[in-house]
């Protein structure tokens, strides 16, 4: 997976956390554990390799190493991750989803901006 760009990202979920309930954040996060909620951010999300992510995810670039069911909406760069398993659909700027990556639903490309890239990293 991609190397993990902390800038913006000033909230972390430890592997050992389980949160219920949805999570609003004006800056970014990293998820290593577990989340039954939506995530809403302004900032950057970061899901690691095995966290696991029941909910929604907004996000201004989302990278997904682990697992997520729910629909993941990005106005900027969704990344999934050789072992990523995404169960839901993507609305995206750009997108690039690594050799490996299981997905499971729709992509759907953000009309209101205008740059498009699709990338397929084996």
């Amino acid at each position: 997976m991609s190397k993990i760009n902390f800038h913006n990202v000033q909230t972390m979920i430890g592997p050992d956390a389980h949160i219920q309930g949805p999570i609003n954040l004006d800056e970014g996060i990293i998820i290593y554990g577990k989340v039954n909620g939506d995530v809403d951010s302004k900032g950057p999300v970061r899901i690691a390799m095995n966290a696991v992510v029941n909910g929604n995810i907004k996000g201004s670039g989302i990278q997904v190493g682990g697992e997520v069911t729910g629909n993941i909406e990005s106005n900027g760069q969704v990344i999934l991750g050789s072992k990523c398993i995404l169960k839901g659909d993507i609305i995206y700027r750009t997108i690039l989803i690594e050799d490996g990556a299981q997905c499971h639903g729709a992509q759907i490309y953000n009309k209101k901006i205008e740059s498009r890239l699709f990338i397929c990293r084996r």
